[in-house]
């Protein structure tokens, strides 16, 4: 690999960083206005589907820390 394709790697790295943290503050974000609900709204159909949304922009983040890792590695 040349400097020029390592340099493009680490610029893709840090996008992806900057995303990865983008949709970490908004799940904790949701996370917290799931925890601010009284118990009985958290059952409801408003709080499933916050939790449901937590869920996801959680998996979005652990796949974005994969895809940053290896980027990471191939970079190295």
């Amino acid at each position: 690999m040349n400097a020029d394709q390592r340099k493009k790697l680490g610029k893709l790295s840090s996008e992806i960083d900057v995303i990865r943290t983008s949709i970490e503050e908004i799940k904790d974000e949701e996370q917290e206005k799931f925890d601010n609900l009284p118990e009985g709204l958290q059952q409801a159909d408003q709080g499933q589907k916050i939790e449901e949304i937590v869920s996801k922009l959680d998996d979005a983040y652990e796949r974005l820390s994969e895809a940053f890792d290896y980027v990471e590695e191939a970079a190295a």
